[in-house]
């Protein structure tokens, strides 16, 4: 907690004000029963309307006094937790996005999501309770017993057992629930998982008329959900009437005490009356508290569960800040590379040995899980070598700063991803300063010039995710982006697979043609794609295989000839 403690560092005043105020309030409350027994005893049993009308006008500027305290408690609490909120999302969406690609994975998204989102939610609301009652409820709970204690002491020792026996119940709850609660967030991970997956796959599931195994699936994980709610929610729901059943048995014996200490001389009926509201008022805030609880168990397993993400660290430490090597150097080398994505994983590539010369075009190719795909994440650094060294410039990746790496080598991935915004906003993540000019070059060069001109210019709009877009044209405009960008590596992993065959040779023709003569690192499926290439790795199983030309290739690796007879010929191209 003492980590999220720190997001209301910059609301100390409003974290001190506002339970100040709401004291205040709770001051003015303890006031009213005072005022109502002076005004049965001096008012009504002695017929006096004077005091019976000074006394309602005191409890009428009470109340509107308490009002105002309370709307200023209640501004000063929600400041406190909308900030709180606000840095704690910041800084967690800032985390996520410094975690490596192996931490994302090891997490899961739809874990990220609902802890970005349900969790941190969940403590802004705990947080605004916690300012508006936490102190409130047990300074009325004590002020009314001492203020009982003040009227008379005999009577008020059932305000002590009645308090020591809510005490017991509310801690035994809290001990309970909490492990419920938390339980039930972890399912609900796995209830929006399955959301995710189904929307996602929707095509894929009806394909396949999996409908109704998907519904199962969700129905029973829904089940799990629902039955933990509903348990720590009867556990819950135990706090009201347990405070119902022991207050109000405690207002019972207090009017018995009460008549007999009337009879007997020591009590009269407006002090009992207001030893009665005095309970009432501890019944209220118990019921207030006892919901505070409730609010609070569930922000504390919501605690738990975003400091779990806020400690988990990245793996792979940051470079040492060295810029890009010489130009001598090759522009990528792997020497004898092995990478397996977790500790318990088989190697997803083993013992790979390449270099590419600068300004050269490099082909990779293989079967599907033949590793490419992990050697292109190898060379950006998403993840790093198990075993021997990746280079870049004659420097180890894993001593070039993240931005020099970033700005020297540009990826486009296999799912083209389009962000919400314009044509423009997502050309120009690569090269903020790209001018229209360049922006059009780079369009004209990925082949979707056309595409910017149909849709209405580079200020057309771009729905979340591109859906306003085919996979081509998303595909065209991610190439585009990086090559607005000018990096000195081009990294096309398996991009053109929704291009067709004259769209994919206009693509490296335009590419070969690029006056900055980038080095091109082309992966593919096809040996079409990559024929032109001055050397190619052929992969499978994560072994290398081959490195050659294609006619060398073709003569000397049997598996690079299958691929090349069975996509290259069988497809006609």
């Amino acid at each position: 907690m003492k980590r999220l403690l720190r997001y209301l560092h910059d609301y100390k005043k409003e974290c001190v004000l506002a339970p100040l105020f709401k004291m205040l309030e709770a001051v003015f409350e303890l006031t009213v029963p005072l005022v109502v027994a002076r005004m049965i005893d001096r008012g009504i049993a002695s017929g006096s309307f004077e005091h019976i009308v000074s006394s309602l006008c005191i409890l009428i500027l009470l109340g509107i006094v308490g009002l105002v305290v309370s709307c200023t408690a209640q501004f000063f609490a929600a400041k406190a937790a909308t900030g709180f909120s606000k840095g704690l999302r910041h800084d967690l969406f800032e985390h996520i996005l410094s975690l490596g690609f192996s931490e994302i994975d090891s997490v899961g998204t739809s874990t990220l999501i609902t802890r970005m989102t349900s969790d941190v939610n969940i403590l802004q609301n705990g947080v605004n309770m916690f300012l508006r009652l936490f102190l409130r409820s047990p300074f009325i709970v004590l002020g009314a017993m001492i203020m009982a204690f003040a009227i008379d002491a005999k009577s008020s020792l059932v305000f002590v057992v009645v308090i020591l026996l809510l005490a017991i119940v509310v801690s035994l709850v809290m001990k309970t629930n909490i492990p419920l609660l938390k339980k039930a967030q972890n399912k609900l991970d796995e209830v929006l998982m399955l959301v995710r997956e189904n929307l996602s796959g929707a095509r894929v599931i009806r394909a396949f008329t999996l409908e109704e195994d998907q519904v199962r699936e969700f129905k029973d994980t829904n089940h799990a959900l629902t039955d933990i709610s509903l348990l720590a929610g009867r556990i819950s729901g135990l706090l009201n009437p347990l405070t119902y059943v022991i207050v109000n048995i405690g207002i019972c014996f207090l009017i018995i005490v009460g008549g007999k200490r009337i009879d007997a001389g020591a009590l009269t009926v407006g002090e009992v009356v207001a030893l009665y509201n005095y309970m009432s008022q501890i019944l209220l805030e118990l019921i207030k508290f006892a919901n505070l609880i409730v609010t609070l168990n569930r922000s504390f397993a919501s605690a738990i569960r975003v400091n779990e993400i806020l400690e988990v660290k990245r793996s792979m430490s940051l470079g040492k800040g060295e810029s890009v090597g010489n130009s001598d150097a090759p522009a990528v080398r792997f020497d004898h590379v092995s990478m397996r994505y977790h500790k318990e994983a088989d190697e997803a590539v083993t013992d790979i040995s390449f270099e590419i010369k600068r300004h050269s075009t490099f082909g990779i190719i293989g079967g599907t899980g033949a590793g490419k795909s992990t050697v292109a994440s190898l060379i950006t650094r998403f993840y790093d070598a198990t075993s021997g060294s990746v280079y870049i410039g004659g420097k180890n990746v894993k001593d070039l700063a993240e931005e020099e790496l970033r700005k020297h080598v540009g990826i486009v991935m296999q799912k083209a991803v389009l962000f919400e915004g314009t044509i423009r906003d997502n050309l120009t993540w690569g090269n903020e300063n790209a001018s229209d000019a360049e922006l059009i070059e780079a369009a004209e060069a990925a082949v979707c010039a056309d595409v910017i001109m149909e849709k209405g210019g580079l200020d057309a709009v771009v729905e979340a995710g591109g859906k306003n877009f085919s996979g081509g044209q998303r595909q065209r405009l991610s190439i585009a982006r990086v090559l607005a960008a000018k990096p000195d590596i081009l990294i096309l992993d398996d991009s053109a697979s929704a291009l067709d065959y004259m769209t994919d040779r206009k693509l490296r023709q335009n590419i070969a043609a690029l006056s900055y003569k980038p080095t091109v690192i082309i992966i593919a499926q096809r040996t079409v794609s990559i024929q032109g290439c001055d050397n190619i790795l052929v992969l499978d199983d994560g072994q290398q295989i081959g490195l050659g030309t294609h006619e060398q290739l073709l003569d000397s690796c049997p598996v690079y000839n299958e691929i090349h007879l069975s996509r290259y010929k069988k497809e006609g191209a």
